[in-house]
Order: C-alpha cells, then sequence, then structure tokens
C-alpha cells in the first residue's frame, strides 16, 4: 500500500470513509449509546483510545507477526486495550461505567477496530497507522456526539445532561436546558429515533457531497 499523506488520512476519517454516516460500522453502540451528547461522546472517546493505540501497536509488531495468526494477535491486543480502558473508567469514572454497561467491552468486537488494524495498520509505519486510528475514531465520535445532540434536544430538550457524570456534580450547571418545561418526546430516546436520527445525517451528508460535486463541475462547464 502507498503512503497515505496525513491530510488524506484525516480527510477519509472525518467524511470521505466515515465510519458512522458512510462505512456504517459499530453501528450497536451507535444507535444504543447515542440518547445523549455526553454518552455518543464518551463511547466514542473510548473506541478513538483504543483505535489509535491499537493500530500503533499493530504496526509496530506486523513484521513479526506470521500471516496465519495475525487476526488472533490483532484481536488481543485491542482486547488488551478495551481492559485497560474499561479498568480504568471503572475507578476514575465509576458513574460513567455503570451508564455505558456492555458498550464498553463491546468495542472489542466493534468491526472498524479490526478493520483498520487489518487494513492500514498491518501495512503502515507507526505514526501515520496512529493518525489513521484517531482520525476513524475522532469521525465516528463526532458522530454520536451530533446523533447524541439531536436525540437529546428532541427527547428531552437538553444539551450535555449526564455532565456530571464525568466531571462531577458541579458540573451539572452546565447542562443547557434548550427547551423550558418541555415535557420529552419518548420516540426520540428510544432506538427508533436512533435510526431516525442517523437516517438524516447520512442524509445532508449526502446532499453536502452532491452540492461539492455539482460546484466542482461548474469551472468544467464553463471552460468546456
Amino acid at each position: 500500500m502507498s503512503e497515505m499523506s496525513y491530510g488524506e488520512i484525516a480527510k477519509n476519517g472525518l467524511w470521505k470513509q466515515n465510519t458512522g454516516v458512510v462505512q456504517l460500522l459499530g453501528m450497536c453502540p451507535l444507535l444504543a449509546v447515542s440518547s445523549s451528547v455526553v454518552n455518543g461522546a464518551s463511547l466514542g472517546i473510548a473506541t478513538l483510545t483504543v483505535m489509535a493505540l491499537s493500530n500503533l501497536a499493530v504496526s509496530l509488531i506486523r513484521n513479526l507477526v506470521p500471516t496465519e495468526i495475525r487476526i488472533p494477535v490483532f484481536i488481543l491486543i485491542i482486547a488488551s486495550l478495551v481492559t485497560i480502558i474499561q479498568l480504568a473508567m471503572k475507578a476514575y469514572l465509576h458513574s460513567l461505567y455503570l451508564v455505558l454497561g456492555i458498550f464498553i467491552p463491546l468495542i472489542v468486537t466493534n468491526c472498524i477496530v479490526l478493520a483498520r488494524t487489518e487494513a492500514f495498520a498491518s501495512k503502515q509505519k507507526a505514526l501515520p497507522s496512529c493518525f489513521d486510528g484517531a482520525m476513524m475514531g475522532l469521525g465516528l465520535t463526532l458522530v454520536l456526539a451530533c446523533l447524541g445532540g439531536i436525540r437529546e434536544l428532541i427527547g428531552k430538550g437538553t444539551l450535555f445532561s449526564g455532565l456530571d457524570l464525568v466531571f462531577g456534580e458541579s458540573a451539572k450547571s452546565f447542562v443547557l436546558t434548550v427547551i423550558p418545561h418541555y415535557r420529552g418526546f419518548l420516540l426520540a430516546i428510544l432506538p427508533p429515533g436512533a435510526f431516525i436520527g442517523l437516517g438524516m445525517l447520512i442524509a445532508l451528508k449526502n446532499r453536502l457531497d452532491a452540492q461539492s460535486k455539482r460546484a466542482a463541475a461548474q469551472p468544467q462547464l464553463l471552460h468546456a
């Protein structure tokens, strides 16, 4: 595989190959945990950390692992990193750990984590591989946060509820009540709301891509 520039890697992770709205990988946590900005962003950051470190580790040992056992070795690396993050969250962010629950260890089975170690890190140098994992993870985190914001706003009328799970009781004052005296819209918080919200984000990205292609094609038509 030819080496890619850091700009290309960032563009792929954040936009062109975004795991949430293009590749549609990791759908289980994407739809289950994104009921608020805090929940979505927190799981996204945990996944980002695993992806960056697993890509780095795989790249460093890629020439030492026999082809026949590379997938089990990659999974072992990912599982070890997820276990470290799970134990750290349990120790230092216990309330958030209880909310995210089973979806923290399920990062091991997230298709995109193994896919990037196999497709990119096993063929590239350490720093580009680590950067690729970080950008892919950041792309997923942004989708999780945006989807969580949409669902939380429509479902509860607030933004950043649950911030105290990360920063303590004092952070409750930073929760934004966007729609006062709002009775809520339950559908937005339930899984069907996640499907609808994700569909809106995919449609928005496709529209922006189409507009970009039309804008790029107009100068060519003028010169023709």
